[in-house]
């Protein structure tokens, strides 16, 4: 079955909700199946670092070391090339070419398999190396290598499963692919939790066994969405009878996809060369980092629920040329990631005592984790700002200035580091400096949206359609 020609009644009643609804109550109905869903996630995220706490403070240090690459592939098959992915087909279908949707679609998954061989490889090769350049040595650097070697064997799962979200969310379906997130939370928790620690006569595989959890859940997913795509029960159907391989396609998904993975990767660097940083201070210091970006990760998630909402919003009303409509999605969106983050995160800074109990009862990492969160939680809001952003530019199709900001960060954090080396500042210096660079993304983020043009533009509709106009009525 080949979706093809003008946008059937299903399909065009979704754009003109996306196009023409209320921002705020259709930004919210969008955001809310993947705040749920993300909840979920951030139940994953507490109850695995639960149970890596169980087997040690070894295993939460090995943690925070591998756990900025973890992110990494998730951020950038989900929150950067899966929001390509959807920018694209959103503006696809606001310009009325379904038939181009499809296509794009079948790209995107070929993509998606391309950046997951390149990922598998790079990490099988390079990441016990780079871990141990991290500071990791001795049973941390073995676990972590032991977490990454099956975590990053099966990285075409996770790559395929972000991007088949991207290609629903950019139809307007939000549902499936956060029904998907829920059921992967549950999958995670059980098989993660049972082959880490054991289980009856299932044996104890430690940190393998916790990574194995993840791609099981990722295998399911994968049939399941698959099966949905391919059977037209979505609003378009990924072509794959009579396709033919074009570069302006892959380049219509690169161009968002491609330029907004530098975002997470320099994200990445940043909690690598932090990391490093805060590795001479010990065991303690480096596991309460870990509980600090375990929070930032949920938290994130929370942004990212509002952020991926507005990405088929602004894409249906750039490509129908509707220019001011997109920047009012954009801004809606950045106050509520403020709003909701600032709230959640100020909570936590005044009492971070309940979220650290969750993940160690180790004196030291306790209170090392208690002045990492009063320093440095509050600035999170920051953090959900600058996604809002960045989800923004995404969905505008122009989103280097919001990885312009990132770059910004970087430099930041990398000469205010060797300035507090220089002056052997303590751990508490370095806990100031992040938090301060994260106030720095969100400020910068906001002016990169301000300052950068959003249409008018050409948009390729079959070859032929013009959206030179961009006035919005």
């Amino acid at each position: 079955m080949i979706g093809a020609g003008p946008l059937s009644p299903p399909a065009q009643s979704a754009a003109n909700k996306l196009l023409d609804g209320p921002i705020l109550h259709t930004l919210l109905s969008l955001a809310w199946p993947n705040a749920i869903a993300f909840s979920a996630g951030t139940l994953v995220a507490i109850a695995e670092t639960s149970y890596i706490g169980q087997l040690g403070v070894e295993s939460l240090a090995a943690m925070a070391l591998v756990f900025p690459c973890v992110m990494l592939t998730m951020s950038m098959s989900g929150a950067a090339m899966g929001s390509g992915v959807s920018s694209a087909i959103a503006r696809a279908l606001g310009a009325g070419d379904r038939d181009r949707a499809a296509t794009l679609a079948t790209h995107a998954l070929l993509i998606a398999v391309f950046f997951g061989l390149v990922f598998m490889l790079g990490m099988l090769a390079g990441g016990p190396p780079l871990l141990e350049l991290l500071g990791g040595r001795d049973n941390v650097l073995a676990q972590a290598i032991a977490y990454s070697q099956v975590y990053f064997g099966g990285a075409v799962l996770i790559w395929l499963v972000n991007i088949m979200a991207g290609i629903l969310r950019g139809t307007g379906n939000m549902k499936l692919p956060s029904l998907m997130i829920v059921n992967s939370a549950v999958i995670q928790i059980i098989l993660g939790r049972t082959l880490g620690l054991g289980f009856g006569p299932v044996p104890q595989f430690g940190m393998r066994g916790v990574a194995t959890g993840t791609l099981i859940a990722c295998s399911v997913n994968i049939v399941v969405m698959g099966w949905y795509l391919f059977s037209g029960r979505d609003r378009i159907v990924p072509k794959v009878r009579g396709l033919r391989l074009q570069s302006r396609m892959f380049l219509d998904i690169l161009k968002v996809g491609a330029v907004a993975c530098f975002s997470p990767l320099q994200s990445m660097l940043t909690s690598l060369i932090f990391t490093h940083m805060l590795a001479v201070f010990g065991t303690a210091i480096l596991a309460a980092s870990g509980i600090g970006a375990r929070l930032e990760y949920v938290l994130a998630t929370i942004a990212f629920s509002v952020g991926i909402g507005s990405v088929p919003m602004i894409g249906v009303a750039i490509g129908a040329g509707r220019i001011a409509r997109a920047r009012r999605i954009s801004w809606t969106a950045g106050l509520v990631a403020l709003f909701v983050v600032g709230a959640l995160a100020g909570a936590v800074a005044t009492f971070p005592d309940p979220w650290i109990n969750l993940f160690t009862e180790d004196a030291g990492a306790h209170a090392a984790s208690r002045q990492f969160l009063r320093t440095v939680a509050p600035f999170y809001a920051f953090v959900g700002l600058a996604s809002a952003m960045y989800f923004s530019s995404q969905g505008a199709g122009n989103v280097l200035g919001p990885v312009l900001a990132q770059t910004a960060r970087l430099l930041f954090i990398m000469l205010g580091g060797w300035y507090l080396i220089s002056q052997a500042a303590t751990a508490e210096s370095f806990f100031s400096l992040t938090a301060a660079s994260m106030m720095l993304l969100g400020v910068l983020s906001c002016a990169a949206v301000a300052f950068t043009r959003w249409g008018p533009r050409k948009t390729d509709v079959k070859g032929q359609l013009n959206l030179a106009s961009a006035a919005d009525k």
